[in-house]
C-alpha cells in the first residue's frame, strides 16, 4: 500500500467513528444540557438527577440507533475486506 492510500484508509476509519457514534453522542449531550438548566433553574444539585436520566435515555437510544450503527460497520468493513481482497 502506498502512503496515500494509508491516508485515506484512517480517514475512513475516523469518519466512520463519527457517523456510527455521533447520534448517541448527540443524544447524551443533549440530554446532559436539558437537564442542566433544569438543575440551574431549580437550584437542586443533586448528582443522581444528572447521571440516571441520561444513562436510561442513552441507552434507550442505543437500543434504538443499534441497527443503523451496525449497518454502517457492516458497510466499512466490507469495502475494507473488499480492497484487501483488490490488493492480492
Amino acid at each position: 500500500m502506498e502512503f496515500d492510500s494509508n491516508i485515506e484508509s484512517l480517514r475512513a476509519a475516523f469518519w466512520q467513528i463519527i457517523i456510527a457514534s455521533g447520534p448517541i453522542l448527540g443524544v447524551a449531550l443533549t440530554v446532559g444540557l436539558i437537564i442542566g438548566i433544569l438543575q440551574a433553574a431549580t437550584s437542586i444539585n443533586e448528582m443522581t438527577l444528572s447521571f440516571v436520566p441520561k444513562l436510561v435515555i442513552v441507552l434507550a437510544a442505543m437500543a434504538a440507533l443499534s441497527s443503523f450503527m451496525m449497518q454502517e460497520m457492516t458497510d466499512y468493513f466490507a469495502s475494507i475486506f473488499e480492497q484487501i481482497r483488490l490488493l492480492k
